[in-house]
């Protein structure tokens, strides 16, 4: 079987990392464990079956603390589609599962790193994204 995508470029298109003050800072130490990782996937269309993909990793306060601290990381992806893929649902798996598996490991790395180098040394992400399950649980 031919392969449906390759990944033929990736990128960190833009990264964010905001603690406002010390205090924030003393806070979100001690609470930082509760902070949850949040994810959006977007692609555009370019010439000769490439795609860009953007998937977006939030690492954030869903509590409504009002001291809180904002991670959030913007990766790009260049993904060139085999020309025999046709069925949109078949397009669909590959944008939002198969290349979110491929690229996974470095965007984690990305954010843990940008998590590291903003003051929060311990942090670590027990599970990992499971995109075939989020996928078929939103498509199946």
């Amino acid at each position: 079987m031919t392969e449906k995508f390759k990944v033929i470029g990736k990128y960190i298109k833009d990264m964010s990392s905001e603690t406002p003050d010390l205090e924030t800072y003393l806070f979100v130490k001690d609470y930082i464990s509760k902070y949850q990782l949040g994810i959006d996937i977007t692609s555009k269309p370019l010439k000769n079956q490439h795609i860009e993909v953007n998937t977006v990793l939030k690492f954030e306060d869903k509590a409504g603390n009002k001291k809180k601290s904002h991670f959030e990381i913007t990766y790009s992806s260049i993904v060139k589609i085999n020309i025999e893929v046709k069925e949109k649902e078949e397009l669909q798996k590959i944008i939002l599962c198969d290349v979110q598996t491929s690229i996974y490991p470095d965007m984690e790395k990305s954010l843990l790193d940008l998590l590291h180098n903003s003051g929060y040394p311990g942090i670590k992400f027990e599970k990992k994204i499971d995109f075939e399950s989020l996928y078929n649980q939103k498509f199946n």
